[in-house]
């Protein structure tokens, strides 16, 4: 499990008609939410064909590459989190859709392990659920910055718990794992979906905001892909744990 966590910014825009920041407003959103439905999607293909291409998946997940394809998209986040700042907006892109494909890579192993119609019964609850915690983030006059450092924590104490899970094997640490791990990424959708749009009125009254505008949606399309990703994972976990992985 992984975060990316970008600088939020505390002041919104005080100057440009209200017409032309909504309509701004909408064109960013949706190009974070598309980007992100891009990089779910290309995950999934990815994922499938590895785990539909026998000599392919047990290459990758009957060897100890599969070690490497793991840690791949954790090397990922740490390569962004430390050239952000430095990425061009056409090498922010195109490390996206790279992480979006090792992600894959990483997640095929699921296509082994559970049915078709479990994971898509996941997905359709993580959908609903993602949708409903976005535009609760989006909507509401409510601020949730202070979600930020607190959601935060439990992303590392998720992380830590499972690290200790690998060697325990408990299915009652693995269940609460699993479920936490779904309050805290629905958690943080909304608190990124209310951040993004601060962001995006930050950047539209700040000099040289524009120029970062581009960036700034594909970091919130990888923010909110981790979210629905993590929320997608835990949610089938504890699927498979109720229903004994049949």
């Amino acid at each position: 499990m992984a975060q990316y966590e970008r600088p939020s910014f505390g002041r919104t825009a005080t100057t440009g008609t209200a017409a032309s920041i909504d309509q701004g407003l909408r064109a960013y959103m949706n190009r974070v939410y598309g980007l992100m439905a891009g990089g779910v999607a290309l995950s999934g293909v990815v994922a499938y064909a590895i785990a539909n291409t026998p000599a392919l998946a047990q290459a990758i997940y009957g060897t100890p590459l599969r070690w490497v394809v793991m840690l791949a998209p954790l090397a990922f986040i740490f390569l962004i989190g430390f050239r952000a700042h430095k990425m061009s907006e056409s090498g922010a892109l195109a490390t996206f859709w790279a992480f979006a494909g090792v992600m894959g890579a990483s997640l095929g192993m699921i296509f082994l392990v559970f049915t078709g119609a479990q994971i898509t019964q996941a997905f359709l609850i993580t959908a609903i659920a993602f949708m409903a915690m976005a535009g609760y983030g989006y909507v509401t006059q409510k601020s949730l910055s202070g979600w930020g450092s607190f959601l935060f924590m439990g992303v590392i104490g998720l992380i830590l718990a499972s690290l200790l899970n690998l060697f325990m094997q408990s299915s009652a640490l693995q269940f609460a794992i699993s479920a936490l791990g779904v309050l805290i990424f629905a958690g943080l959708t909304a608190y990124d979906s209310q951040r993004l749009k601060n962001e995006y009125l930050y950047l539209a009254d700040a000099d040289g905001g524009a120029a970062y505008m581009g960036k700034s949606a594909i970091f919130g399309a990888l923010s909110m892909y981790l979210n629905f990703i993590n929320m997608f994972q835990s949610v089938l976990s504890l699927m498979g744990i109720m229903g004994g992985d049949e």
